[in-house]
């Protein structure tokens, strides 16, 4: 009888635990469905909580995505980090690749965030542009670091701009990749690529 009671028994999750159960779900169900079809009901369902309780960590549907959004995007920047050491044309393609197969595997929730922060949803827009300008700052901090590439910042005080225009590029390849381009993985990763090395690079 003890045996079967303790196997019963849950541990109670502390308040971060939870937390990080919810958006575990959360990024898993917007991975799969469209945002207008994920449903809180669905969420605490599966989370094994009352919706009340969801409600009580992020008060909207809207909260609860953008949470989700920036825990997933700081996960792809922990995944995509520098290596110290490691030459940029050397990281960009394995960089590009976890990308890439990040946003096929979360194409919904991908598109999804792009369609909100296009339609002006503020809670979702200042996760966009936290996430951007963390982006922002990772690659310039390995273009900085780089033999090749860290000297051009002195002459070069295009390069943050050039960086930045090369983020919404990508995006824009992305989105239109997930609308059913013929092009490959590899070749979307080799255009990108191409993209990013021809606007930092030096005048020929």
């Amino acid at each position: 009888m003890a045996a079967n009671q303790g196997e019963r028994t849950r541990r109670r999750l502390s308040t971060g635990e939870r937390r990080e159960q919810l958006l575990a779900v959360g990024a898993r169900l917007f991975s799969e469905s469209p945002y207008d079809e994920v449903w809180i009901e669905q969420v605490a369902e599966i989370a094994g909580v009352s919706r009340g309780l969801l409600y009580h960590y992020f008060p909207t549907k809207r909260d609860f995505f953008a949470a989700v959004v920036e825990r997933e995007s700081e996960r792809m920047l922990r995944m995509t980090a520098a290596v110290p050491g490691v030459p940029v044309r050397e990281q960009l393609t394995s960089g590009l690749d976890v990308y890439l197969a990040y946003v096929e595997a979360h194409a919904h929730g991908f598109r999804a965030f792009h369609r909100a922060d296009a339609a002006g949803d503020r809670t979702v827009r200042r996760v966009y542009l936290r996430a951007l300008a963390a982006q922002e700052r990772q690659i310039l901090a390995a273009l900085g670091a780089d033999p090749e590439f860290g000297p051009l910042f002195e002459r070069r005080p295009d390069v943050r701009l050039a960086v930045r225009g090369w983020l919404a590029f990508t995006t824009a390849v992305c989105l239109e990749w997930l609308r059913g381009s013929e092009l490959s993985r590899d070749q979307v990763r080799d255009l990108c690529a191409r993209a990013l090395l021809g606007v930092v690079s030096p005048p020929g």
